[in-house]
């Protein structure tokens, strides 16, 4: 483990040159991709230097103990090194986490998409405010969000929308959010005051880069048609929707949120590959059988992964059994409890199978 530290900081320490380069700050393509590559050995490299500083310390602390002269200097000795113990622990799992092979998606971008489930209007309602979620958590992030496609039901809700969400690591948090979230609550059309329970879906996607995914453009048939708003009212005259079907797998995206059809091609093009990315990692990951069911965002969409009870401002995320009373500021984009969580059990997990396969 130390040699592959020594290694990885020796790595961080050639790219912090590399970015002060006059050649790399001219290509803003080069340097973005060095910069990213900078950042996601840094949380790394930090953790390993307060390790190695932590053993500088406990190294001086035993030498104390050893050589403490009255019986008040030793037991302050002593202390320091539990202390310095149990720092040094939870510093070297950190570590061994962090050393876990990670997801070769996880410095993407992603394609979010909520639809409308079980529960008519209040399920509509629901996939808006979570889409409202996403949102607040990706400005608290300092990501940039971008909804590519919308469909909103008549009361202000959402049946079905596709966002965009860029930025750093994006995936590496969001990847467990994918699957069926269910709200528990009064709906304001109750007039009896009854929790009905309703559901959406939630599929969070990498998004692929064309060399990820090649598309021949044989396999695409290219609709165009006039925009359209609720309740089939023209918006514009012009055929600027477009509408992308890929033969082989009868994927379809449409888009007409931009009024320029070009606009439309290209989200509509990033949500296809997306899309068909997926496919492929499904088949890959059907192949695997059952060791990685759990994986959330490659697995069965079907199981409900968290419930939001407005009545009791509860929250229970069911992979890992936690429950936060403060659904509140969860909605308003708090999600860092449950994220954090899900990555570390995760990652936890991986540790394990990993200490098996050895």
């Amino acid at each position: 483990m130390l040699d592959r530290l020594k290694q990885i900081e020796e790595r961080y320490e050639e790219l912090s040159q590399e970015l002060l380069s006059p050649e790399l700050l001219a290509d803003h393509a080069a340097y973005s991709k060095v910069a990213k590559q900078h950042r996601s050995l840094g949380d790394i490299v930090t953790k390993y230097r307060s390790w190695t500083g932590l053993q500088a310390e406990m190294a001086g602390a035993r030498e104390m103990l050893d050589t403490a002269d009255d019986d008040e200097m030793r037991e302050m000795a002593r202390l320091e090194v539990d202390s310095l113990q149990a720092r040094l622990e939870a510093t070297e799992n950190d570590l061994k986490l962090m050393l876990v092979p990670s997801d070769p998606n996880d410095e993407k971008n992603v394609i979010v998409e909520i639809r409308a489930g079980t529960g008519g209007d209040e399920a509509s309602l629901f996939a808006g405010e979570v889409l409202r979620m996403y949102q607040r958590y990706s400005e608290r992030q300092g990501w940039r969000f971008e909804i590519l496609d919308a469909s909103e039901s008549g009361i202000g809700g959402v049946k079905e929308a596709v966002a965009l969400i860029e930025g750093d690591k994006v995936y590496s948090k969001l990847k467990h959010e994918s699957g069926v979230h269910r709200v528990q609550r009064v709906p304001q059309t109750e007039a009896s005051g009854r929790i009905h329970t309703s559901a959406i879906t939630v599929a969070v996607l990498p998004e692929a880069e064309e060399v990820d995914v090649k598309i021949d453009p044989k396999d695409l048939r290219i609709d165009t048609f006039c925009s359209s708003g609720p309740g089939g009212q023209s918006v514009n005259t012009t055929y600027s929707a477009v509408r992308i079907t890929h033969l082989p797998t009868n994927v379809v995206v449409s888009m007409q949120d931009e009024k320029s059809q070009i606009k439309n091609r290209e989200k509509a093009m990033r949500v296809l590959r997306a899309r068909l990315q997926e496919l492929e990692e499904q088949k890959q990951h059907d192949a695997l059988a059952s060791e990685r069911r759990s994986m959330v965002g490659s697995g069965d969409r079907s199981e409900k992964i968290r419930t939001y009870n407005f009545k009791e401002n509860r929250v229970t995320d069911h992979r890992i059994g936690l429950t936060i009373h403060q659904l509140d500021l969860v909605i308003a984009g708090n999600l860092d409890p449950f994220i954090q969580a899900l990555v570390n059990h995760y990652q936890a997990e991986k540790l394990k199978a990993e200490a098996v396969a050895a």
